[in-house]
């Protein structure tokens, strides 16, 4: 099974989703949302690797997920963590799933990407205060 193939796994086992495959014009692109809102957790693509600074023609499969700015900023120092590929470099972060980057490492930081990017109703909101 590969990364990406696991961590769809994980995403249907724990949170109950399906990956969505939303643009026609990149088929192949998967998103991954919240039932409640259909906010986006999780965002997997193929993408050039010469778009990540690494080097080679072909393509690879990335994950971008939501992540606290202070950690992102620290895992971008490591090896398959970088920028957030099309999205905004502070809040979110690109991850390489080549095998580089484990999937027991990716799937704390896909639960992070889901509480960050939770909304609850205002009602529960208000109560959550008290």
């Amino acid at each position: 099974m590969t990364v990406t193939e696991r961590l769809f796994a994980y995403a249907a086992d724990t949170y109950g989703v399906e990956p969505d495959y939303p643009f026609s014009t990149a088929p192949t692109y998967a998103v991954l949302r919240h039932l409640s809102n259909r906010k986006w957790f999780a965002l997997v693509m193929d993408v050039p690797r010469v778009r990540l600074g690494l080097d080679g023609d072909n393509r690879v499969d990335i994950l971008n997920i939501k992540c606290d700015p202070i950690l992102s900023g620290s895992l971008r120092m490591e090896k398959g963590y970088f920028p957030a590929y099309h999205m905004n470099h502070e809040g979110w972060l690109t991850i390489l799933l080549d095998g580089t980057v484990p999937v027991e490492d990716i799937i704390p930081l896909l639960d992070m990407s889901y509480e960050l990017t939770l909304r609850l109703p205002k009602k529960r909101r208000k109560s959550k205060k008290d």
